[in-house]
């Protein structure tokens, strides 16, 4: 049964297109302003749909009248529209608890596994795929997200899939309600109701402390978010702030334009003109950024204007300048793409002097940001993506699990199978998970033994792991061993780790015991999912932020690097989920997503498209939405920006640029354009990590070099070889350079005359 529809009274101000992001945040600064002038900072309630980019507003904020009248601070009150449900929620009962990822995990698999209800087959044999169980949970979350149950969806007669699915969630829902909790997707939902009911007076509770609400980023807000903030502004002055063409995750589920979703829900639509950010805190606007054209086509198909030459100087209208121009970087590998931009990243220090903080890396999914960043930092530029990565790579993490393992071993047989495994005659199983758990320790802890398994357990599990992590000094350990990011995310963690031992220790769901910990701690590492936490991307001590382009919405950097551009990935060819074939999501009404859009709601939704040329309304909604997506990551550009691409193989010995269709619709517009930058071997050096590179593979170099010339009746120029010898022989003498290093190069001499061989 779908909600009611939403009744805002207020005024809703959009923005004409994906503006830069500056001059975002100063637009919303403005209203703000006018906001604070007439109720009083400390009345006006700031709500932004996501979490993501609030950093960066709070700060925009933060600069209005840094110094008020009364003399008092002005401090913004900003949140996410999730996190004041959540206050909400708390507001009316501060004894209910919200369930944990961990959590989460638990309970509901073991509401599947005591389903009385017969599995559908398919779920059967796609249950032996990786990406099931999170693209499972993924499906879940967001029809709690909508309020779909089983009972409203009978009439639409749902796949046996969803229903077995929805049959689950709700039953999964039942078992939250009789122990008290609420899960983190479910929030919303019942803020509405209790909002809505006005349950103990909640809502006169909850509005009693402002006057008015600014509401930022409504064209994401979906039907609940709109009817929370109407349950929320029934007597605030309400000025909700939007953009047109921007919309992504509400369009995932929702289609329409902005306007008149908020001309449906009984706001005054206003045109609202972005208004130019001060560069530096200086008077006057920054200039605008050279890919601003290319921006505005991708979000709204707007062809670019053109500057003509002078007429008078015997141009041609063909010679006229480009209006938009971008950067293109092209490997041949996604390997040699993540280099390419560390070394233009070096390179663009080294011209403008720009802080690595100034930089952003954008990857189409989330789970591409751990290898991407550890990719950087190979090539020696700092990251500062903070999150928390999978537990199944996270070595602290491992390290206590091991150390679960093996206290259920001597839970079971009182330590006598742990010393006869230590014993020297011991044959080895490298399946064995005893063996595994022995060596992980041995090789992580100093002086390991048995005996340490036992001084560290007691009865408490949890006090048992606090024992072991202060008896082997782990975070010291951590400390001393890691860089200061891979520090803190397996702190993170290990306090992860600690909070499963605590619910454990509390639930009735499994065991207090080891045997317990085990199920719990195997079952959440197996199921989890990199940075499917809170990511922060702007920590104190800086470096290049690493993030999905989705993250990049409300935020700007210098310069921005678009990854993977590919056809692959933009706009891809599988779209929602992979847990269902496509054919299949195109006859599923009841998927909690847009799967059989008209052409009126496709044309409606995205100014890009013409009627007349959609082809597949399902694939053409939604490579709508990529195509919007990267519009949004262009425009968090400042100065720069690049559109970074890479070979694919065909399934043959043949590799081929495939490049993304949007890519290659902007190149053959008139009016816009891209510079292309040297990704090859010998192309400029920037950066030291690539300078030791390129110094240590000279001396090799140069003399196969020789070689191939002689092998081949060519003529080589010595004199260059023994020039470049005695400069680097002059380096290795007088210059300050570390011992190892000079070691290094003289190694690769002695390798490249023959005068070394080593059987590695």
């Amino acid at each position: 049964m779908a909600s009611p529809p939403p009744a805002l009274d207020g005024t809703c101000k959009l923005l004409p297109g994906p503006a830069p992001g500056s001059d975002v945040f100063a637009t919303v600064a403005v209203e703000y302003a006018a906001l604070a002038a007439e109720h009083g900072p400390r009345n006006v309630l700031v709500l932004k749909r996501h979490p993501t980019g609030l950093e960066s507003l709070t700060d925009a904020l933060a600069e209005i009248d840094r110094e008020p009248a009364d003399g008092g601070p002005r401090s913004p009150r900003i949140e996410s529209l999730p996190e004041h449900a959540s206050k909400t929620i708390e507001e009316y009962d501060p004894t209910l608890s919200r369930l944990e990822y961990e959590e989460r995990i638990e309970l509901i698999s073991l509401v599947i596994d005591g389903a009385s209800r017969a599995v559908p087959d398919y779920l059967e044999r796609a249950a032996a795929h990786e990406s099931f169980s999170r693209d499972v949970g993924q499906l879940l979350l967001e029809a709690t997200r909508q309020r779909l149950r089983l009972d409203d969806l009978e009439s639409d007669d749902p796949h046996d899939c969803l229903a077995f699915l929805y049959a689950m969630n709700d039953r999964f829902h039942a078992e939250l309600d009789d122990r008290d909790y609420v899960e983190r997707a479910d929030v919303v939902p019942q803020a509405v109701d209790l909002l809505e009911a006005d349950a103990d007076g909640l809502r006169t509770r909850v509005t009693g402390s402002f006057d008015a609400v600014l509401a930022v980023e409504f064209e994401e807000y979906r039907r609940l978010d709109r009817r929370y903030l109407a349950a929320l502004t029934r007597d605030a002055d309400l000025v909700c702030l939007g953009e047109r063409h921007a919309s992504v995750e509400r369009t995932r589920v929702e289609p329409g334009r902005v306007a008149t979703i908020a001309t449906e829900a009984g706001l005054e639509v206003e045109p609202l003109e972005p208004v130019a950010a001060a560069e530096d805190g200086t008077e006057g606007s920054p200039p605008s950024p050279p890919h601003r054209a290319i921006t505005r086509f991708l979000a709204t198909g707007e062809m670019p204007d053109r500057t003509t030459p002078d007429a008078a100087a015997g141009a041609e209208p063909g010679d006229a300048e480009p209006a938009g121009v971008a950067r293109r970087v092209r490997t041949e590998t996604a390997r040699e793409q993540v280099q390419a931009v560390a070394t233009e990243i070096e390179s663009l220090r080294d011209r403008h002097g720009w802080s690595h903080d100034e930089f952003a890396v954008a990857v189409p999914r989330i789970e591409r940001v751990p290898e991407t960043r550890r990719r950087l930092r190979d090539a020696g530029v700092p990251t500062a993506t903070i999150g928390t990565p999978s537990l199944a790579d996270d070595p602290a993490v491992n390290e206590l699990y091991a150390v679960v393992t093996l206290q259920c071993e001597r839970e079971r047989d009182g330590g006598d199978e742990l010393a006869r495994a230590e014993s020297p005659d011991h044959r080895r199983d490298s399946s064995d998970p005893r063996d595994i758990s022995l060596d992980r320790l041995r090789a992580r802890v100093p002086e390991f033994s048995p005996d340490l398994l036992a001084t560290t357990a007691g009865a408490s599990v949890r006090r048992s792991l606090e024992r072991w992590i202060r008896e082997t000094d782990l975070k010291g350990r951590i400390a001393r061993e890691e860089d200061w990011i891979d520090a803190r995310e397996q702190y993170e963690g290990v306090r992860r780790v600690l909070e499963i031992a605590r619910f454990v220790e509390e639930t009735d769901l499994v065991g207090p015991d080891w045997q317990g910990l085990r199920r719990m701690l195997r079952r959440t590492i197996q199921y989890d999912a990199p940075y499917v936490h809170a990511v922060e991307t702007r920590p104190p001590t800086g470096g290049v932020t690493v993030c999905a382009v989705d993250d990049l919405k409300y935020d700007s950097r210098k310069a921005v690097f678009l990854l993977d551009l590919i056809d692959e990935t933009y706009p891809g060819e599988q779209f929602l989920t992979q847990l269902f074939p496509t054919a299949w999501l195109r006859n599923m009404p009841a998927y909690p997503a847009v799967t059989a859009p008209s052409d009126a709601d496709i044309a409606e939704t995205f100014e890009t498209v013409d009627a007349a040329d959609i082809g597949d309304p399902f694939e053409s909604y939604h490579a709508q939405r990529s195509r919007r997506r990267l519009a949004l990551g262009a425009r968090a550009a400042e100065r720069a920006l690049y559109c970074c691409s890479y070979e694919r193989g065909s399934g043959s010995l043949q590799r081929t640029y495939d490049e993304s269709r949007y890519l290659k619709l902007i190149e053959s517009t008139p009016g816009l354009a891209f510079e292309e930058i040297d990704a090859a071997a010998d192309a400029a050096i920037h950066g030291e990590t690539n300078a030791l590179e390129a110094l240590l593979a000279q001396p090799r170099g140069e003399l196969e070099r020789v070689l191939r010339e002689a092998s081949t009746g060519g003529e080589a120029d010595l004199g260059e070889t023994e020039t470049l010898f005695e400069e680097i022989a002059v380096v290795l003498e007088e210059g300050d350079i570390d011992d190892e290093l000079a070691e290094a190069i003289r190694s690769q001499f002695e390798f490249a005359a023959g005068e070394v061989v080593r059987d590695d």
